[in-house]
């Protein structure tokens, strides 16, 4: 049984108020091209991230306009609050809040332990000067941002743009979902590799990377700076978790990239 071998936490998972589940989840499908295993409510997550064996959860969502950003963080908060334990919630932002810094004080007082942002669907470039506020701020309070890094149809979050960022806020730790690059990954992590302030997750890339690819990739940021995110609702998080597994990394390693680095990051 994993659960007698390993502490997992699934790093990347997208949670909605029932009622929206359906609408977003659509949303990102097409955003995509994908089709979602899930159902994106909590109940689900629970149901599903159960059945593989996974302990803990890290949930968000993205506010695609400024006067989201209230109500997402409320959200995320009780779902916390009612989860017994078993979610540590990150808030979000905007960059085009006209206040960042309450916004920010926002997330500080409902004890979320980070932020979500996702430069292609809240479309905004990374080093875009709006987002620079977001950066100082979240260097400032010590909140680690998991930003959704690469696609190759787009130039919002690439290395190109993502490179300036990590070497002007060298004490703002970034977590870049998707091995630093969706769709982009062996490039990414070549580009981006070296930066200490930088760690990826493995979600919404092994369906896409031959195993060996996936093996060189960690290896090359290290497993000390890779965590397990499964992206749901999109993919299945047994299959996820499995894949990780078969990649036949040591005990050690698998402790860090299923919970170690996770705890370290979001400070849970």
């Amino acid at each position: 049984m994993i659960q007698d071998k390993y502490f997992v936490t699934d790093s990347h998972c997208h949670i909605y108020p029932e009622k929206i589940a359906s609408k977003a989840v659509n949303g990102t499908d097409n955003f995509y091209g994908e089709h979602s295993v899930g159902s994106g409510t909590t109940e689900n997550l629970l149901k599903l991230g159960s059945e593989a064996g996974i302990d803990h959860f890290i949930v968000q969502s993205v506010a695609t306009t400024p006067k989201q950003v209230a109500s997402i963080n409320n959200f995320i908060a009780q779902e916390v609050e009612n989860s017994g334990g078993k979610f540590t919630g990150l808030g979000t932002l905007h960059p085009d809040s006209e206040d960042l810094k309450g916004d920010v004080e926002q997330i500080l007082n409902l004890g979320l332990h980070g932020v979500k942002l996702h430069p292609d669907i809240q479309q905004f470039k990374i080093d875009d000067y709006r987002c620079l506020k977001i950066y100082e701020l979240c260097e400032k309070h010590k909140l680690p941002i998991l930003m959704h890094t690469g696609d190759y149809r787009y130039d919002f979050s690439n290395p190109n743009r993502l490179v300036p960022i990590l070497q002007i806020y060298t004490d703002l730790v970034i977590v870049g979902a998707h091995f630093g690059g969706w769709s982009i990954w062996d490039e990414a992590s070549h580009k981006l590799c070296n930066f200490k302030n930088f760690y990826v997750d493995c979600s919404s890339s092994f369906p896409y990377l031959e195993r060996e690819t996936a093996k060189k990739i960690i290896e090359r940021y290290t497993p000390d700076r890779v965590l397990f995110g499964t992206d749901y609702p999109m993919w299945s998080p047994k299959a996820e978790l499995y894949t990780l597994l078969d990649l036949n990394l040591s005990d050690e390693d698998n402790k860090k990239i299923l919970s170690g680095n996770a705890e370290k990051v979001y400070n849970f």
